[in-house]
């Protein structure tokens, strides 16, 4: 089969590689999309990588090609594929808390990934995607799980006003999570003048920080109290901070987003978690259990229903397209929102 193979940092290969075979409990799938992560930048052009050769990628959707006697899913059922395969050992997994597994596996980072035609994996970490749902969409399963998991963290009332710093496909779909949990206002924050015209255009109030102070508008907005809820989901000090700052009284802040650089906060800052009271979450992935309420089931659900991908979608280029298209992205000469790869 042919796959998009990282050879050493920054070498991209579209090239032949062996097809998987499926071990005990594993389903073939043919890979109809798969996603680029920022994490994938990072893994591809930053040095990131945990071996090479890799074939990266794990934001997929496809259709069974291969199953097992007994299995429940049969050729050419639609999929799409949780990436983190836990141990099943440690203290995480027994109570199916999976992505705090002390030794997992990872599709795309620690073993190859969807950048590639077929993928063989576990038959428990498959979802049906439902017939409502584009499949084409479905590969977007993965960041809208991570992004709907991450505003699980918070307590949210309905008519809470809200932030998302970020305004790239998991701060789009955080503020579409929220919008749907209740909140409202929900304020996005970005620098990018097209993502904020489509947040615009989805109904969001949409904040350029870099023609404005965000923290002052925020305030503004809220009659100024702050926000209940706010989300960073960039990773930049100045984001995190900003987040801090634009909650109000008794506030919820969500850090989302993998921080890049030394997150510092002064006294001054500090006193204000303190006097405001605010409550601090982390988030990491999502959860797959107890199905179906667990974040993956959700999204397929609301996709395509309350939850809408395809304005995220900028670009899907054939996977022979990818060294291009990776070299566009990390050379900052592609303006581009979710790609998505059509192996």
């Amino acid at each position: 089969m042919k796959a998009l193979v990282l050879l050493e940092d920054k070498v991209l290969k579209y090239s032949e590689v062996a097809m998987p075979e499926p071990k005990q409990g594993e389903v073939l799938v043919k890979v109809h999309a798969c996603g680029i992560c920022g994490s994938d930048i990072d893994r591809g052009f930053g040095g990131k990588a945990y071996h090479y050769p890799l074939v990266m990628g794990h934001e997929f959707s496809g259709v069974v090609e291969k199953s097992f006697p007994g299995g429940k899913y049969k050729p050419g059922d639609p999929v799409a594929g949780f990436p983190l395969i836990p141990c099943k050992q440690c203290a995480a997994c027994q109570t199916g808390d999976f992505a705090q597994c002390s030794d997992y596996d990872y599709y795309g980072s620690r073993r190859d990934g969807g950048f590639a035609e077929y993928v063989a994996i576990p038959e428990e970490n498959l979802f049906r995607v439902p017939d409502h749902v584009n499949l084409s969409h479905a590969a977007m399963t993965e960041p809208a799980a991570v992004a709907l998991h991450g505003v699980r963290r918070a307590e949210i009332s309905v008519g809470s006003s809200a932030v998302v710093y970020g305004c790239g496909p998991i701060g789009n779909m955080t503020a579409q999570w929220l919008r749907i949990a209740g909140c409202d206002p929900v304020i996005v924050v970005d620098v990018d003048r097209a993502k904020l015209d489509l947040a615009e255009s989805m109904g969001f109030v949409a904040l350029n920080s870099a023609e404005c102070d965000p923290v002052e508008r925020i305030a503004s907005i809220t009659g100024g109290e702050g926000a209940k809820i706010v989300v960073e989901a960039v990773g930049l000090p100045v984001t995190f901070l900003n987040a801090l700052r634009s909650a109000g009284r008794g506030g919820q802040v969500v850090f989302m987003g993998n921080i890049r650089g030394t997150f510092e906060v002064g006294d001054k800052d500090f006193s204000q978690i303190l006097r405001k009271e605010l409550r601090i979450y982390g988030t990491w992935n999502s959860k797959v259990v107890p199905r179906p309420d667990d974040d993956w089931s959700v999204v397929l659900e609301m996709m395509d229903r309350k939850l809408i991908v395809a304005p995220l979608i900028s670009h899907t280029p054939s996977l022979d397209e990818g060294e291009r298209i990776f070299n566009d992205i990390a050379g900052k000469k592609l303006a581009c929102n979710k790609v998505l790869f059509k192996p």
